[in-house]
């Protein structure tokens, strides 16, 4: 695997443009039936000033019968029109929001990361909220052509019955459109800082709930709920000043489109007093006049819910247009499942080099926790090639000429915080139902015990991060999952440093047997774990300082004994 060339950043009005593209249908017939929704409202206005000025001057029955049907089928059109606009609106909005839900979620399930300074709760805001927000764009843009489809509609009925009310109605939209969108950008500025924060704040929940138990076990539950409530007040308050912006923002559109209206009645009405237009006309007027508050409202609103897109896609392009921390290579390794370590430099190793043969059961014993870590990071393919020295071999290939994918297929590194997630026994231990090894993994690992305490067996419900079961369950559940996937390389990193003696060790001589065969490197301090291996190796300072089975390292190595003896 190579470092990649930075890629260019995929910005947020490239995001929109693409949400845009594919949706010009949803949003051309979006387009059309707001337009006629629009359309039919101000035609149901100015039908009202044609009816009264007919019927004062006519007086006919026939011509009132006529002017009812013609407002019903304006009526029906308006309702119809409204009903099946926003419901290909809504939809096509909603599948964009959950393309982008999956796209932001697939990033953080390849194989390799990508390089995104943002923690898990963040991203969480970003797959959620942001992606909602960013689909909104789907219902602006035809909402906002047919509010300008009904104001121009009025503009040009106005102009028909005096070219001064037109030219008003289309000056004032331009003004108000002018001020209001110098205001929108304030509002986009705002809103992606307060989306920043209270991400912020949800990742510090996130760690909060990972870490609840050895913060109650030290006393320092206070501290992280101080430091909690610090990140959120910052976020109340940014929220705050959200609110305000929004406020000011909408009381000035709410001013300024009851100006226009105010300014065009009262010219309406001075049209009239001095004859230039007739009773009609000024119905039509007056009426269109309180009309075009709504789309205005609307069409003034627009420009802020643009910005507030922009802002989401500007964060979401954090996460989608993040390089991957490594480019994987393209070869598979060899069959067999050898693993070979040659001058690994990393963190606290100096110089690591052992061999594992294909079929062979290695126990390591790390004197450094830190070491197990770092060694263990390694071969789950989270450190760059460039942060390590040396070569890792897998089926006799280097790793940095491995696609992820073939490494992810033979070799397996299961940690010892491994993640527990809501669902059941089952759909953990085998998410993908298809494991050919999950019965004997659920023994193996000694889950039979859990499985038994509960009447639906494997189907028992686990909250998430394993919230109902205790430290031990959680941790034969990790290694079950572990072995059901039967890699061809399995490393274990403290798989048993939660459950009492006796079941450590059934659970170590049930690995032995059942990964007879297959190629398996456990890190442990476990007596049990080292007893059953065909070998330990001992890791101190970062190198391998001595190798043999446990029981002659106990009798022959005064360190090994201190340190592995319980």
């Amino acid at each position: 695997m190579n470092t990649p060339d930075t890629p260019r950043p995929r910005q947020g009005a490239a995001i929109l443009r693409t949400a845009l593209r594919r949706n010009v249908g949803a949003m051309a017939w979006g387009t059309v039936l707001m337009g006629l929704y629009q359309a039919g409202e101000t035609a149901l206005t100015i039908a009202l000033g044609l009816i009264v000025e007919h019927t004062l001057q006519h007086r006919s029955a026939t011509a009132l019968g006529l002017s009812i049907g013609a407002l019903a089928v304006i009526i029906t059109t308006v309702s119809l029109s409204w009903r099946f606009g926003m419901r290909v609106l809504q939809k096509a909005n909603t599948t964009e929001a959950h393309r982008w839900r999956v796209r932001v979620a697939a990033c953080g399930l390849q194989p390799v990361a990508r390089d995104v300074d943002l923690k898990s709760g963040e991203v969480l805001t970003i797959a959620t909220e942001d992606a909602d927000q960013t689909a909104d764009i789907i219902e602006v843009v035809p909402l906002l052509i047919s509010s300008l489809v009904a104001v121009l509609v009025a503009a040009v009925a106005l102009g028909l019955a005096d070219i001064r009310l037109g030219l008003l109605v289309i000056v004032g939209t331009v003004a108000i459109l002018s001020v209001l969108s110098v205001m929108s950008r304030r509002i986009g500025a705002s809103t992606q800082e307060q989306q920043a924060r209270v991400a912020r704040a949800g990742a510090k929940v996130a760690d909060l709930i990972t870490g609840l138990r050895p913060l109650h076990g030290f006393g320092g539950n206070h501290a992280a709920f101080g430091s909690y409530r610090r990140v959120s007040t910052e976020a109340k308050q940014q929220s705050v000043t959200v609110a305000r912006v929004n406020g000011v923002y909408a009381g000035t559109a709410l001013a300024l489109n009851a100006g226009l209206a105010t300014a065009v009645t009262l010219t309406a009405g001075y049209l009239a007093f001095a004859g230039h237009i007739n009773i009609g006309e000024l119905v039509m007027a007056v009426g269109l006049a309180q009309f075009i508050m709504e789309p205005l409202k609307l069409f003034s609103e627009m420009p802020k819910y643009v910005m507030m897109a922009r802002a989401s896609a500007e964060r979401m392009a954090l996460v989608l247009s993040a390089p991957p921390v490594t480019t994987p290579g393209t070869g598979s390794p060899e069959p067999g499942g050898s693993l070979e370590i040659d001058g690994l430099r990393h963190g606290t190793l100096r110089g690591l080099k052992f061999e594992v043969s294909a079929g062979e059961f290695v126990a390591v014993a790390a004197y450094q926790p830190r070491a197990a870590a770092d060694f263990a990071a390694v071969l789950a393919l989270a450190v760059p090639p460039e942060a390590y020295e040396g070569v890792v071999r897998v089926g006799g290939q280097a790793l940095t000429d491995l696609s992820a994918e073939a490494v992810r297929e033979h070799l397996l590194v299961n940690p010892y915080d491994g993640e527990i997630f809501a669902g059941t026994l089952r759909t953990n231990i085998d998410p993908s139902g298809t494991s050919t090894m999950f019965p004997e993994a659920v023994e193996a690992s000694m889950l039979t015990d859990v499985v038994a305490l509960h009447r639906e067996g494997l189907d028992y419900a686990i909250r998430d991060r394993g919230a109902n079961l205790s430290g031990g369950q959680r941790q034969r559940l990790s290694l079950a999952r572990a072995l059901a996937a039967d890699a061809e390389i399995l490393v274990l990193h403290n798989p048993t440093t939660a459950v009492d003696a006796v079941t450590e060790q059934l659970i170590a001589r049930n690995i032995a047997k059942l990964r007879r065969g297959r190629t398996t490197v456990v890190v442990t301090s476990s007596p049990a774990v080292l007893d059953a291996a065909d070998r330990v190796l001992v890791l101190d300072d970062g190198v391998i300082t001595a190798e043999d089975t446990h029981r002659n390292l106990l009798s022959t190595d005064e360190a090994y004994c201190l340190a592995v003896a319980r």
